[in-house]
């Protein structure tokens, strides 16, 4: 089973071999969201920015062809927050552009139908613990969050077809570093994937939209007692947890993901002069339609992706000049799919490692309710004997 075509299929390689277009976009369809994740400052780092309303998303979904985007991941804020997310939807898969939609629960039976119906059949949940209580508290204080995430997972389950893909996407931080080997067990169990990020940390004087500002000192790892060995050996069990079950990432990926948490350098943009690929390979729009180097940096320029201008100015490398001021003097992130795209077209057996994941081993999402899932949540919690 794949979640591409054949056309997408065939554009993907060439994007990965020729590295001339992006083969993946984050459009923040908005800013606002329903909860207050701990990891996450996004509500205020984007607030700025107005929405687009659908008139100019189909401009973006236009130009974004034009240029050859292979894969778009509709994020927020909460995108479903939009009562026109179907409509979004359409817009780019009408164009032949795989969309990935995100959520932290919040959709309704009939939102989901409806991007089904609009050719959405690749869904993610945020979900860093198996512990309700403990997921609550990582998103903001809000109470049955954790339930809502159960409920929306049972939905997806009942109302996508079988050719869809679902995963989790899991941060890692110091309150769940102990629960995120029980979500993967947990995902294996119900046909999902998982995808992991490590916490990212913003200077309060220098806020940036999906970093934790951690007034607290309760999301940075220096400030617990674990050990340069029991990072490792973690990083170490997730790799030989791949085998058997449904971690998306790659080693690669996941060896730089320790380096971070200990805050040593990271190899993916070593290997790439130190710089990432954007906007080569992936670029971010706001919620205004203004091209974003990545989610946390805009350039100096102002460019909006709906402008009638914008794939001249892609294609003749105007923007790139801009882009890269930026990308020069990054420290460089661990956000998930940019570092794994760099991975991916620049690492041949990333590359390989992606392409069975996506042809032959895609999880194939089961059906359960959410009583049930529940259930299975619960008996992974006691085979790992945690309580917290």
């Amino acid at each position: 089973m794949s979640i591409f075509n054949l056309k997408q299929k065939i554009n993907l390689a060439k994007q990965a071999i020729t590295k001339s277009s992006p083969i993946y976009v984050q459009f923040y369809i908005t800013s606002r969201c329903n909860l207050a994740c701990q990891q996450c400052n996004i509500i205020y780092g984007d607030a700025k920015h107005q929405e687009m309303n659908i008139n100019q998303i189909e401009l973006v979904a236009e130009n974004l062809k034009k240029i050859g985007v292979s894969i778009v991941l509709l994020i927020g804020g909460e995108p479903f927050v939009r009562k026109d997310i179907h409509q979004i939807v359409r817009a780019f898969t009408k164009r032949d552009i795989h969309v990935r939609m995100q959520t932290n629960g919040l959709a309704s039976d009939e939102q989901l139908e409806n991007c089904v119906a609009a050719g959405g059949k690749d869904i993610s949940i945020s979900l860093d613990s198996l512990h309700g209580g403990t997921q609550d508290k990582i998103n903001g204080g809000f109470e049955k969050s954790w339930d809502d995430a159960m409920e929306t997972v049972a939905k997806v389950s009942r109302i996508f077809p079988k050719d869809s893909t679902a995963f989790f996407n899991s941060v890692i931080m110091p309150s769940n570093f102990h629960h995120i080997e029980g979500v993967i067990k947990f995902a294996t169990k119900i046909g999902w994937g998982v995808s992991l990020v490590p916490v990212h940390i913003s200077e309060p004087t220098n806020p940036l939209p999906y970093r934790t500002l951690d007034y607290s000192g309760t999301m940075d790892f220096k400030n617990f007692d674990y050990k340069e060995n029991e990072i490792y050996n973690f990083i170490s069990k997730l790799k030989k947890l791949k085998k058997n079950h449904n971690l998306y990432d790659s080693d690669d990926y996941l060896d730089d993901v320790g380096r971070f948490i200990l805050k040593k350098p990271i190899n993916w943009r070593k290997k790439n002069n130190n710089m990432c690929d954007s906007p080569n390979l992936y670029f971010a729009i706001a919620p205004s339609g203004l091209l974003k180097v990545c989610c946390d940096y805009e350039t100096d320029g102002k460019f909006y992706v709906y402008d009638k201008g914008f794939p001249e100015k892609y294609l003749n490398r105007t923007i790139h000049s801009d882009v890269m001021k930026k990308t020069s003097v990054c420290d460089g992130c661990m956000y998930g799919s940019y570092p794994e795209v760099t991975i991916t077209a620049r690492n041949f057996s990333s590359l390989l490692e992606r392409a069975l994941y996506f042809n032959i081993a895609t999880p194939k999402i089961q059906k359960f309710t959410k009583e049930e899932l529940i259930k299975i949540a619960k008996k992974t919690l006691n085979e790992q004997n945690i309580i917290n």
